[in-house]
């Protein structure tokens, strides 16, 4: 690995949940994991009392984002937003829902400004958030808005997960399943396709990217004897991509699409709705998967789980999502940042 020519923003996540944990647990194990730097939006004051707590010797060093490189190898560097947080593991609390879309808001504009290579989010608990006033479904749409806020009005986010072994993207996301069929759109599906395209190509370095399309249905509706979505939302879509120079295949039956043979045969996979995505994702890679946006112009990835309440300060945390994500978002910021 070589230095960074600038650092990663790390948001704080929910305090009370797992992200102040793997943040840590990872720079503590910076030089083994070989990440590249970055430094954490948050209340210093905070984050030292969860390392004490996790029983870590993990220095902190209060600083500006432009001195974040110089304190990286001795010291984690945290850049304060200003606001004190209470450190109570396992507790998500409305209160801090300031600080933590604080946080979100700041690595954005550091990014957004060239001082930091690209965002990493830590895990939100959205319910806290929704009872202080947040009206965004999740990190992506909010993040989208945040593009667009700063003269990006194109940006289309679209979620990706990532693993060693599969990259996937589901098309409709947080949605309950019976909405999907309503949901689910021709232009949906070849707008998402598009995005996924071009970030393939752009951040990737897929010079050919070819993409398979999940159907709807079982067997992909089976001609239509399963649902008529397949035939008549689905296949247009791979029909009008395929019109763009897109390579794309499908509809196909997703239940055979995710075994290696079949994997061999594309860079990144479509499907209709979010478990359909998440579970081979998931499945291949339960602790190595990430979390990236595409569709913005900047960098964003996350660690693939959510605030794990229930272990936060234990030091039960794992975090492997959360280092993958830090390398994930240097190579897409900057494919030479890890060789």
């Amino acid at each position: 690995m070589r230095a960074s020519i600038k650092p990663l923003a790390v948001t704080m996540g929910d305090p009370g949940g797992i992200g102040p944990d793997v943040a840590l647990l990872a720079w503590n194990e910076r030089v083994k994991r070989e990440l590249p730097p970055f430094y954490v939006l948050a209340d210093p004051a905070f984050l030292a009392s969860r390392a004490a707590l996790l029983g870590l010797d993990v220095p902190i060093a209060e600083v500006a984002p432009g001195e974040a490189l110089e304190a990286w190898s001795e010291h984690l560097p945290v850049v304060p937003l200003g606001m004190s947080v209470p450190d109570r593991p396992g507790i998500a609390d409305p209160g801090t829902a300031a600080a933590v879309i604080a946080s979100i808001d700041r690595a954005v504009a550091d990014t957004q400004a060239g001082i930091a290579a690209g965002v990493v989010t830590n895990p939100i608990q959205k319910k806290a958030l929704y009872d202080a006033g947040f009206t965004h479904p999740g990190h992506t749409e909010y993040l989208g808005e945040l593009a667009q806020r700063a003269g990006a009005m194109d940006a289309t986010p679209v979620m990706l997960l990532a693993g060693p072994e599969l990259l996937v993207v589901p098309v409709t996301v947080h949605i309950p399943l019976h909405n999907v069929p309503k949901m689910l759109t021709t232009s949906l599906i070849v707008n998402v396709g598009r995005v996924v395209h071009q970030d393939l190509v752009r951040r990737f370095r897929i010079k050919a990217p070819r993409i398979a399309i999940a159907g709807l249905n079982p067997h992909a509706g089976e001609g239509g004897a399963l649902g008529f979505e397949d035939d008549e939302i689905v296949a247009p879509a791979v029909a009008e991509l395929r019109s763009m120079g897109i390579d794309v295949q499908g509809p196909l039956p997703a239940d055979t699409m995710f075994h290696a043979e079949a994997r061999a045969g594309y860079d990144c996979a479509l499907a209709m709705y979010h478990d359909q995505a998440l579970i081979p994702a998931k499945t291949l890679a339960f602790h190595d998967a990430v979390n990236a946006t595409l569709g913005l112009p900047f960098v964003r990835t996350s660690p693939d789980h959510g605030t794990a309440l229930g272990i936060a300060g234990t030091g039960s945390a794992r975090p492997d999502s959360f280092a993958a994500a830090v390398r994930l978002a240097a190579v897409l910021a900057d494919p030479g940042l890890i060789e």
